[in-house]
């Protein structure tokens, strides 16, 4: 898909937003980057539109008094013909929106007090990533793509979430208090770990349990980085359960 103004057939965007204002002026600044606009205050319309109007994306606010950024993908997701549809929430958060936002199944996060231009230019910047396989644009860190943050701020649970939904291929190297270790996924799906001297499904277990609640660690994500082998076997919603389920029990041993 190509994103840019001068191309024949423009992408199409949907906005869902109840802010008839702040929509138009997001809609003259999606149009001013190429984009063919369509705008509904209601996402229950909205979405009956679907079938025969399908847009290349969707932006909708978190903030509808009915259903809204945070509702609907589980709705597009069951249908085959629009689970590919890439979401876009637009909220008024900060970084545990962006989380939320990716745990209740969105593509991406942008924050509408950036402005319509900015969010404009995100959107665009977003679809391209989308299509060359980078990362949601505002988790870009650095100028090699990688994804890289503090785990005081965005817990692991979350990052691996976030990579698996969005199909990633890569490492995700994380130091958290004693625990050093690294994960390679395959197109979202978590391919090999380790930590010490633990491999596969072990080496997952223990880095999430190592990251859990700690004030000081980090993680990266290097794209394009592969295993030579597998060794883990089962999901990324199994092994993030067994963490939390041993951790539970851990807690409880040591309340006894």
């Amino acid at each position: 898909m190509s994103l840019s103004p001068r191309t024949a057939v423009a992408p199409k965007v949907l906005v869902i937003d109840s802010n008839v204002f702040f929509a138009k002026r997001l809609s003259d600044a999606l149009k001013h980057e190429g984009f063919e606009v369509v705008h509904s205050t209601q996402s229950a319309y909205a979405l009956t539109m679907l079938e025969w109007n399908t847009p290349d994306a969707i932006l909708c606010s978190t903030n509808l008094r009915e259903m809204g950024a945070f509702e609907i993908p589980r709705i597009l997701r069951a249908d085959s013909k629009t689970a590919p549809i890439p979401i876009v929430a637009i909220g008024d958060g900060g970084e545990q929106a962006l989380m939320d936002a990716f745990r209740a199944g969105c593509d991406d996060y942008v924050d509408r007090r950036l402005g319509p231009e900015a969010i404009a230019t995100h959107v665009r910047s977003f679809l391209r990533s989308q299509n060359q396989g980078f990362q949601p644009t505002q988790m870009l860190a650095s100028e090699d793509t990688a994804l890289e943050g503090s785990l005081s701020h965005m817990d692991l649970p979350g990052v691996i979430q976030m990579l698996s939904q969005t199909r990633q291929t890569g490492a995700l190297h994380v130091n958290a208090g004693d625990a050093d270790g690294i994960i390679f996924f395959d197109s979202g799906d978590v391919s090999h770990a380790e930590c010490g001297d633990f491999i596969g499904d072990p080496a997952v277990v223990c880095i999430i349990k190592a990251c859990d609640d700690k004030e000081r660690g980090v993680y990266k994500f290097v794209p394009g980085y592969t295993a030579a082998t597998r060794t883990v076997l089962r999901s990324v919603t199994e092994l993030m359960l067994d963490a939390l389920r041993e951790l539970d029990e851990e807690r409880e041993g040591g309340m006894r």
